[in-house]
């Protein structure tokens, strides 16, 4: 055969790179497919994460921070941990009943059973939603606006968003105000702490040494672990619609979630522990600790904490109202969903406004103590929370409710000793109560 008759034989080099060329378009293809698969995951877990991170755990960071120093930091990286799991359970209920949280405990324990856990949520999450706009009114009061024009304004705008958005707008705006609290990161370096003791303490457990500490304890405790961030976290999936089959990348956004508050919340404690806690200054009300911050840590930092607040209390004012509007529904039997018609009447946005309204009308009263209402829900959170963990135990190990989706005994076990842990927690704030009377 004629030289110009051979098939050319390609070069060995140039074989190899296409080889390698190819592999690489693969896996970028493979990459991308990924990414996007886990852009249309994300959401429940980040909301309802840094959503944890609202006015009332900013002041209960402040104050664990402020009144303690760096003795009970360790909460924090616990709390986060147990928030890891129950969140991670509330998604995998949801997706496997394709129900919230009042909703599924309706449907296995009777209507009187959802009721209960109606009105227990709706009390609870009452003064957290106050607190909430309480921090929008502190944050505004920074720059000299009145209450009485931050609160309405804020209401209103946040709920025209709700009521009139799709639910991928209400979510992508909730996205957008979420970035803001990163500035308490920036905030927890420019204090310059200690951050052998920061390490120190956030990973030896010290006991408290008063009620005070374990005042704080369960309040950390409460506002890092919110039940009412466990039903929104389900409700919110739901409303996603998460599926069993999104579980594996929707862990990822629930991990990443709570680990963003655990790092935030300790971030704000640290700042408040280096530089109030060493000056003796207690904190009052909001206003307070970006006021104080200013002498000790510079002008920027009050900026960022201000702005943070702002944020953290925009994305609250939105979710916790949106978790209880969930539960209301749920508990009724109504359509729940931020993709329903809102130029309609629909109980789902009518108990939203009606949330808002009456939050807003308590907030604007004269001379109300803000950072006691913050704090107390908070308490009032922790001492609930014991009831909400172990119903969604229990959810997740019934085979009529979860079908195959049960839980494992390895991940129950799990859950039983973060159980164990709460209880052990209030258990100790109500004796020290008690010895202390």
């Amino acid at each position: 055969m004629s030289a110009r008759g051979q098939r050319k034989r390609p070069h060995p080099i140039a074989h190899r790179r296409r080889g390698i060329s190819l592999k690489f378009a693969q896996f970028r293809t493979a990459g991308k497919g990924a990414l996007v698969a886990f852009l249309a995951v994300l959401g429940p877990g980040l909301l309802a994460g840094l959503s944890d991170d609202d006015p009332a755990g900013i002041a209960t960071y402040s104050m664990l921070g402020t009144d303690h120093g760096y003795r009970l930091l360790w909460i924090i990286p616990v709390s986060t941990v147990l928030l890891v799991y129950f969140h991670l359970v509330a998604v995998h209920i949801g997706a496997a009943t394709g129900k919230g949280f009042v909703a599924v405990i309706r449907d296995r324990w009777g209507r009187g059973i959802g009721y209960v856990a109606v009105i227990g949520l709706l009390l609870a999450n009452f003064g957290t939603i106050c607190a909430e706009y309480a921090g929008i009114s502190a944050a505004a009061s920074l720059v000299g606006i009145p209450s009485w024009i931050s609160t309405p304004v804020a209401a209103i705008l946040i709920s025209l968003v709700v009521v009139l958005g799709s639910f991928h707008r209400v979510e992508g705006v909730l996205l957008v105000i979420s970035s803001t609290l990163a500035l308490y990161i920036v905030d927890g370096i420019l204090a310059r702490p200690d951050w052998s003791l920061v390490v120190r303490n956030s990973m030896i457990p010290q006991l408290p040494v008063n009620q005070a500490g374990w005042l704080a304890i369960a309040a950390t405790l409460g506002t890092t672990l919110a039940p009412w961030g466990l039903a929104f976290i389900q409700s919110y999936a739901v409303d996603k619609k998460i599926k069993v089959s999104d579980l594996r990348l929707e862990r990822i956004d629930v991990i990443i979630g709570s680990f963003l508050t655990g790092i935030i919340g300790l971030a704000i404690a640290v700042a408040c522990a280096a530089t109030l806690h060493p000056a003796g200054i207690h904190v009052n009300d909001a206003r307070d600790v970006a006021v104080s911050l200013r002498p000790l840590a510079g002008s920027f930092a009050t900026v960022l904490f201000g702005a943070g607040l702002l944020g953290a209390s925009l994305l609250a004012a939105a979710i916790v109202p949106l978790a209880t509007a969930y539960s209301i529904a749920e508990g009724i039997g109504a359509p729940a969903s931020l993709d329903l018609d809102g130029h309609h009447f629909q109980l789902f946005y009518a108990a939203f406004i009606g949330l808002t309204v009456a939050a807003v009308s308590v907030v604007s009263l004269p001379d109300l103590p803000l950072i006691p209402l913050m704090y107390a829900s908070q308490v009032v959170n922790a001492v609930l929370l014991p009831l909400h963990a172990i119903a969604l135990q229990l959810l997740a190990s019934d085979r009529t409710v979860m079908g195959e989706s049960k839980s494992g005994k390895m991940m129950l076990a799990s859950g039983w000793i973060g159980v164990v842990l709460i209880v052990g927690c209030i258990g100790a704030l109500a004796v020290s109560w008690v010895t202390s009377r």
